[in-house]
C-alpha cells in the first residue's frame, strides 16, 4: 500500500513531474512507421502531456516539433511539408527537422527575426517498426543491444493500442504471473497449429501440454525475483508433478517496458509509454527466432481487433468489452472474447483513470510489482540528486545488455535454473539470424 504522495510521484509524468523526468532520459516510442507510410506524412501525437506534430521532410528526415507555431500559435499539425521542412499554413513560418526557423516569408527582405526562432525539437530514429523520440535533456543514450532490436526486419513486426488509463497500472500487469491463472483463463484448448500469431495459443517447450491447460489448472505460482542489470529477471514456476515444473522467464526492462515469451519462437518486447496522466498506448515488438515474421498475416489478425487511426480496441468501456455472461460461464473466465489484450485492457481501465494505490493490499504472488515499485522510486529520488538512472547507456554499455531470455517451457523441478538456461542456449543456437551474436 503506498501514500497518496507516492502513488503520485510514479504516476504523474507531465513536464516538471520527477517520474516524467524520469522516463524522458530514455527513448520513447512516439508511433508505428507504418503510420506516416501515407502521401502526406505528417502526425500529429500527443506524448507524456506535450501535443506535438511528426512529420518525414523531402530527404526522408523525421521531425518533431511542438505542435504550435512559435508566431501566433497555430496548429503545425496543418503545415506544407515543403522546401526542406514543415510550413505554418498561417503565414508561411518555415521550420527544419531540428526546429530551425528557415523563412519567414512576410517580413521584409534581410529581417533577423529568422535567425533568432528556434521550434522546440526533438530527435527521432527508426528501429523495429516505430519511430522513437527522445524528450530528455542533452545528448540522448544508446540504444541496447536487445533481440527485438538486432533482428533483421524480416523478424520483427510492430503494432500498438490505446489505454485509457494510467501508464503504471498497464505496465504492472505486464510483470504480474499469477493473473494468467485467471484473467486469461480459456476453458477448452484450441489447436496450437492454429495460433499463429496469437498469445497462449502454443505449447509449450519440450511439453505436449498447451499454455491455456496449464495457466487453468496450476495456479499457485512460486515467483524469483533477480536484479539484472537491465532490470529485472522473473522467474515463474508452477508445479506440475513430483518431477516436473512450468518454467516461465519473462523480464522488465526499466522503466517501462517488458520481455515476454510468446511461442516457442517468438518473444514480445512492449513499452507503455504515457500520452498523459490518464491515457497511455502500449508498443509491441514482436521478434521471431524462427521464420520470418508473417506480418500480413499479423497485422490483419489485429486491425480485426483495433480501429484506425488512433488504435482503438473495438472492444472497450464503451461497449462493456464485449461482455457475454454466456461465454463466462461456457467459454472464457472474463467473458470478453479471446483476444488477452482486452482483458489486459478491462482489468487496468477499470481500477480507474489512475489506480489509487492508498486502497490495494497486496500478497505474496505481488513480488514484482512491489520491487519493480522501489526500484522505480529509488531511481526517481537519484535522478533528482544527479545520479545516472539504470539503463541510460552510452555505446560500450548499450552492447553489454543482450537478449534477455524469453522462456516457457516446462522442464526438471530439481533444476529449474539449469532448465530454463539451456533452453534460451538451445533456440539462440538454433535461430536463423542469432548466430553471429
Amino acid at each position: 500500500m503506498l501514500s497518496a504522495q507516492q502513488n503520485d510521484l510514479i504516476t504523474r509524468i507531465g513536464p516538471g513531474t520527477p517520474a516524467g523526468a524520469l522516463l524522458r532520459r530514455y527513448w520513447q516510442p512516439a508511433v508505428l512507421v507504418d503510420e506516416l507510410a501515407t502521401n502526406r506524412p505528417v502526425k500529429p501525437i500527443r506524448l507524456f502531456g506535450e501535443n506535438l506534430v511528426l512529420f518525414r521532410d523531402e530527404k526522408g528526415r523525421y521531425g518533431l516539433l511542438d505542435r504550435q507555431c512559435p508566431h501566433r500559435g497555430a496548429d503545425l499539425a496543418f503545415g506544407r511539408l515543403e522546401d526542406g521542412g514543415l510550413r505554418c499554413s498561417f503565414h508561411g513560418w518555415l521550420f527544419d527537422v531540428n526546429g530551425k526557423c528557415l523563412d519567414t516569408p512576410a517580413e521584409p527582405v534581410g529581417s533577423p527575426l529568422c535567425a533568432n526562432i528556434k521550434q522546440t525539437a526533438y530527435p527521432v530514429v527508426e528501429r523495429s517498426g516505430i519511430l522513437w523520440a527522445y524528450l530528455g535533456p542533452g545528448e540522448p543514450p544508446a540504444f541496447p543491444h536487445l533481440d527485438c532490436f538486432i533482428a533483421p526486419d524480416s523478424h520483427v513486426f510492430a503494432f500498438k493500442g490505446l489505454i485509457e488509463c494510467n501508464w503504471l497500472q498497464a505496465l504492472e500487469v505486464g510483470i504480474d504471473p499469477s493473473h494468467t491463472s485467471f484473467l486469461h483463463r480459456f476453458f477448452e484448448d484450441e489447436d496450437p497449429s492454429k495460433g499463429y500469431g496469437k498469445q497462449f495459443r502454443d505449447r509449450t517447450l519440450d511439453s505436449d501440454m498447451p499454455i491455456t491447460r496449464i495457466m487453468r489448472e496450476y495456479t499457485r505460482p512460486q515467483i524469483e525475483i533477480e536484479p539484472t542489470d537491465y532490470g529485472m529477471r522473473l522467474v515463474t514456476r508452477r508445479q506440475i508433478n513430483d518431477a516436473k515444473a512450468h518454467i516461465r522467464v519473462t523480464n522488465l526492462l526499466f522503466p517501462n517496458a517488458f520481455i515476454i515469451p510468446m511461442s516457442g519462437e517468438m518473444t514480445i518486447s512492449q513499452w507503455h509509454v504515457p500520452v498523459d496522466d490518464t491515457n497511455n498506448y502500449w508498443y509491441a515488438i514482436f521478434t521471431s527466432f524462427g521464420n520470418p515474421v508473417d506480418k500480413a498475416e499479423m497485422r490483419r489478425q489485429r486491425l480485426e481487433l483495433y480501429e484506425l487511426p488512433d488504435y482503438v480496441s473495438r472492444k472497450n468501456k464503451r461497449n462493456d468489452y464485449g461482455y457475454d455472461p454466456h461465454e463466462q460461464e461456457h467459454a472464457t473466465y472474463t467473458g470478453m472474447g479471446a483476444d488477452i489484450n482486452v482483458h489486459d485492457q478491462w482489468a487496468v481501465e477499470s481500477q480507474g483513470a489512475i489506480q489509487d494505490r492508498t486502497r490495494e493490499h497486496l500478497g505474496q504472488a505481488d513480488r514484482a510489482i512491489t520491487t519493480y515499485r522501489r526500484l522505480l522510486r529509488d531511481a526517481i529520488a537519484g535522478a533528482g540528486e544527479g545520479r545516472k538512472p539504470l539503463m541510460v547507456l552510452d555505446e560500450g554499455g548499450a552492447a553489454s545488455i543482450t537478449g534477455p531470455a524469453a522462456v516457457d517451457g516446462v522442464g526438471p523441478l530439481d533444476d529449474w535454473q539449469g532448465y530454463w538456461r539451456a533452453a534460451e542456449e538451445r533456440r539462440r543456437r538454433q535461430s536463423s539470424w542469432l548466430n553471429g551474436h
